[in-house]
């Protein structure tokens, strides 16, 4: 029993130093297992830059496609040879009928043409034609021809008088219904006829694009008869149921008219102060000073 006790008796600093070594170990087992030791991922993001780079290279292999493709010039389609219609796609057999064609002694002046002689389809005409250069004899009748067809389409159009027109004609017009019509009617009667072809550009609610629509195939072609009035003889009432004067304006004309007891021309209507001088030849339709 002495030797057991001998071994296991310690004095005051061994048993603190025993302590402490339990300690040691306890510290470090809580530290394993609430510690993450594991090595952290440090390495860098590369797949922007990668996606850029193949981004670029994408770019560059275009580039040198584009650039092997054998380039086109502006030629003449009359004289396509075997190699020059192999390295535009066409077959065997249209480049065959082409040349057959040309043996006639006969010349193709047209896209159009080229397309009915050599069968083509619409998708490799539209790729070529634009590279086609017929000589400028050709191009010059085309344009010529071409200006022909305009003018006698524009001479076939039949512009009818703006005064004469139905309610009906009116509303062929794209734009013109029922009420639209009948205002345009209406106003026209209020001036006693058009005397103007931009008078229909006053016509309430019409719109400028309508208004154009409707000049296109009505004009005023025969000018109206309009009833003048005697500005120095009629009557405030008389002169206030004229188009384009108002109230203030008409006191202001039978003002000058007893200042000067008597208008001798229309034109001095403009001496007025604030005369509307923009109006004065539509107002000037309706009145006259003997």
């Amino acid at each position: 029993m002495n030797i057991f006790k001998s071994h296991f008796s310690y004095n005051k600093r061994q048993r603190n130093g025993i302590f402490f070594l339990l300690f040691l170990i306890v510290a470090f087992q809580i530290a394993y297992f609430f510690i993450d030791f594991s090595p952290k991922n440090e390495s860098k993001d590369y797949s922007n830059e990668m996606t850029s780079f193949l981004k670029e290279v994408d770019s560059l292999q275009e580039i040198k496609i584009e650039n092997s493709k054998p380039k086109i010039y502006p030629f003449n389609p009359n004289y396509i040879t075997d190699y020059k219609g192999y390295q535009l796609g066409m077959s065997v057999a249209e480049i065959d009928k082409l040349l057959e064609f040309r043996k006639s002694g006969t010349f193709i002046n047209s896209t159009k043409q080229f397309q009915q002689v050599t069968g083509v389809n619409d998708s490799l005409l539209n790729i070529i034609s634009p590279y086609f250069k017929f000589p400028q004899w050709v191009t010059t009748a085309a344009k010529n021809a071409s200006k022909k067809i305009i003018s006698e389409t524009k001479s076939s159009a039949i512009i009818k008088d703006i005064n004469t027109a139905t309610l009906e004609e009116l509303k062929c017009i794209n734009g013109i219904g029922d009420k639209l019509g009948q205002r345009i009617i209406s106003y026209r009667t209020k001036l006693q006829g058009f005397t103007f072809d931009d008078q229909l550009f006053e016509v309430w609610y019409l719109e400028k694009e309508v208004a154009d629509k409707v000049l296109v195939n009505f004009k005023v072609l025969k000018k109206p008869v309009i009833n003048k009035i005697n500005v120095n003889k009629a009557t405030f009432k008389e002169v206030l149921s004229i188009p384009y004067l108002d109230y203030e304006l008409t006191k202001k004309i039978f003002q000058y008219r007893d200042e000067v007891a008597e208008i001798q021309s229309i034109e001095e209507l403009k001496k007025i102060d604030d005369f509307p001088l923009e109006k004065f030849n539509r107002i000037a339709l309706y009145l006259q000073a003997k």
